[in-house]
Parts: C-alpha cells; structure tokens; sequence
C-alpha cells in the first residue's frame, strides 16, 4: 500500500514525516545529490497522477513533476550536495548519508525552525541510516511506495541532472547532457580520449575502462 509507513508514522504520533533519497551515486562524474521532503498535511492531495518514482517517469514527465510542486506551499523540502572530491576522499557509501543529512538541515532551515526529534522521522530510500538525530526507518525500494520518497527521487533527479547540463557547458567534450556522467559506453569512451575532468571521481577510476 502506497504511503502506508507514513500513515503508520502520523498515527504513532510523529508530526514531521520526512522522505530522503539521493541521485548520483552511481556515476563516473558529477555530485551526489539527496533531497529531503515533508508534506505539512498529511492528507494533503498535492497531485492527480499516477506514482511512479523518478526511474520509470520520462525526463520531461520528471521536469512537470517539479515545476508544479517546487514552490507548492504543502511541500517542503531541502537539497544535499557533495562534490566528486569529497566523494572521492570519504567514499560514496558516507557521502550519501552527508547529502542526506545537508537536505535534512536545508529542510529544517526553510521550515524556520529546529525540529523537535520526539516527533520527526525519516523514511530514507535504500538500507543506509544517517545517524541523525531523528526516528529513521530504511525501506528499500521505498521511492516506489512511499509518496514522500517518491518526490525526493524526482526532485533529486531533475535538480541533478540540471546540474549536469551545465557542467556539459564546461567540458563539453565529455557530452554530460546525454548521460549525466553515467558509466555509458559513451562516457568510458570519451573519458580514455581526453582523460578525466576536474568533475570526475578518481576514486571510480576502475570503472573509466
């Protein structure tokens, strides 16, 4: 059942239930990229489609998605970031877990407030904790059950593939439009011809070949 841990968490009492997720841990190039989302009510129907997570939307589906709901007043959300050198000197695996924890905190910052750790959980997507202090539930493939986890995949993707676009603007001969600096045959390819560029992971090196 769709939203089912969420209803579970309001009736337990929490007040704050928030969705984590990230996009870019796979890449060869580019940040890692965590969003956190909070619905201030509960029952509130911010939309009339149907759900699917970011993976199974269309980029230009994903695109409307977050034009409609970015600036809606029921949603709130923050953005996590680390660049490919903090990935790199931490590792992907703890560099995830620091993107969600900065959307938590840009989340709590647009809230205006600190939030009160009796009554916030996070529903974060994978099997990772973050250590925060907040109730955390991991639920694997919960960015296609869990609306909130739902709109931190999409709000993810798009704001890093965006990313992506401009960063093609600077190295352009690598083409991060096409493939956001995924391991494609492409970007293998690209990456042996003109050598890795100051967005790329050394520490992925193994998978430049």
């Amino acid at each position: 059942m769709v939203n089912s841990i969420e209803r579970k968490l309001k009736k337990q009492g929490f007040k704050f239930i928030i969705g984590l997720d990230e996009a870019g841990r796979g890449p060869l190039a580019g940040p890692v990229i965590a969003v956190a989302v909070c619905i201030k009510n509960l029952e509130s129907r911010i939309w009339n489609f149907e759900i699917k997570d970011s993976k199974r939307l269309s980029q230009k589906r994903r695109e409307e998605i977050f034009e409609s709901l970015k600036n809606d007043p029921r949603v709130v959300w923050g953005r996590g970031m680390v660049s490919a050198q903090v990935i790199d000197k931490i590792n992907i695996w703890e560099a995830t877990k620091l993107a969600m924890k900065r959307a938590v905190k840009h989340l709590e910052k647009k809230f205006g407030q600190e939030l009160p750790a009796n009554k916030t959980a996070l529903i974060i997507d994978g099997n990772l904790k973050i250590n925060s202090q907040f109730f955390e539930i991991p639920v694997v493939k919960a960015d296609e059950k869990e609306r909130l986890c739902i709109l931190a995949s999409i709000f993810a993707k798009v704001i890093r593939d965006r990313l992506m676009k401009r960063y093609h603007k600077i190295y352009p001969q690598y083409n991060f439009q096409k493939h956001k600096g995924y391991p494609t045959k492409e970007h293998k390819l690209l990456i042996r011809k003109n050598g890795p560029s100051k967005i790329h992971r050394r520490s992925f090196q193994i998978h430049y070949s």
